[in-house]
């Protein structure tokens, strides 16, 4: 049979009954790729691997957890969905809303998201309101409204978004045949942070696995209230799929790093933008920048001598980075760090020249 998403794949794991019709894009199933780049980068032995969720339906990780949350809402009979969003969120949310017949309402801080996820949002039929505000206001909206009104809401707080989201580490450890030793992931709002390790410890449960991985997380500099231990209320960055200060899953992330024995840590937005470059130079995978906040978070921890010091005693230990969604949906940040194209003229001599020949 071919393949048909992760509520069909991890039913056993999931809240789902007979009685739940099942709303999918056949989500999941991404490629962890291993990085020859990374791992000598890292040294010591290690594997790198990257999860590139960028290749789920709506290009980002936010569908495992959509396909759970729709269907869940579909069977509790909802009409209309909602979600507070950087952009991916919304993006995922407006296709999976619109597959089961359901009115989508959007909100989204005025000038913060990158065209790409706006895009989405909007061509899948939802209503999308721009609020003067950030990320942290709409979401204080959206749960006031969701509250109030015969509307669901569909961010992270949505418990069955956790449930999906949490089959991304069901997908490494059944490629891998055992938990990474260490597991990096970008953290904005944290809830997937919370979802993979909800999903390893289930792993670990059901004897899938004979070991847990560390959590490392990373949040950007300029948004990084777990790390600094408050509230930001103007987060800046340029990862804007983490640019949230004060994150709805902020304890649940705590209980990660601490349970895991792991961190969270932050890195700057020149360290993620040369991470981004050098994923796609190097690995060939054209990530956003929010994404590559867990890559340049293993490569300053790398020359911390993080690896070296907590190196498990085993000849190739594992390092999963999570890239959580595609560059495509943000292709004006790749045009401003990197440049545009030369424009030369029509001429045989002329292009040879400028390529050297």
């Amino acid at each position: 049979m071919s393949y048909q998403g992760i509520i069909h794949r991890y039913k056993q794991f999931l809240p789902i009954s007979e009685k739940t019709p099942i709303v999918t894009l056949n989500e999941g199933n991404t490629p962890l790729i291993y990085s020859s780049y990374l791992s000598k980068i890292i040294g010591n032995g290690y594997r790198v691997y990257l999860k590139f969720e960028g290749v789920n339906p709506t290009g980002s990780f936010k569908d495992r957890g959509m396909t759970v949350a729709i269907s869940k809402a579909l069977e509790e009979k909802a009409t209309a969905v909602m979600c507070a969003s950087t952009g991916n969120t919304s993006a995922s949310a407006a296709a999976y809303a619109a597959k089961a017949g359901l009115c989508c309402f959007v909100l989204i801080p005025n000038g913060h998201i990158a065209l790409g996820k706006l895009s989405q949002a909007m061509i899948h039929g939802a209503e999308v309101l721009a609020v003067e505000g950030n990320f942290d206001d709409a979401l204080k909206l959206v749960r006031e409204i969701t509250s109030e009104y015969p509307i669901t809401l569909v961010n992270s707080l949505n418990p069955y978004r956790i449930e999906g989201q949490k089959t991304g580490s069901f997908e490494i450890c059944d490629e891998l045949n055992q938990a990474p030793d260490f597991h990096a992931i970008p953290v904005g709002n944290a809830g997937n942070i919370t979802a993979y390790w909800k999903g390893y410890q289930e792993y670990f449960s059901h004897g899938k696995i004979n070991f847990l991985p560390k959590m490392l997380g990373f949040q950007a500099e300029g948004a990084a209230p777990i790390v600094r231990g408050y509230p930001i209320a103007n987060p800046q960055t340029i990862a804007t799929a983490i640019r949230i200060g004060n994150p709805a899953s902020w304890e649940q992330a705590e209980k990660a790093r601490n349970e895991s024995g792991g961190l969270i840590e932050m890195v700057s937005d020149q360290e993620i933008i040369s991470a981004y470059q050098q994923l796609a130079s190097k690995d060939g995978i054209f990530a956003e920048p929010a994404s590559c906040a867990s890559v340049a978070g293993i490569i300053k921890l790398s020359l911390q001598g993080y690896f070296k010091k907590n190196k498990p005693k085993k000849e190739s230990p594992t390092i999963v980075c999570v890239l959580t969604g595609h560059g495509l949906k943000d292709p004006d940040c790749a045009l401003q760090t990197i440049g545009k194209p030369k424009v030369v003229v029509a001429e045989k001599k002329a292009i040879l020249k400028e390529i050297g020949y």
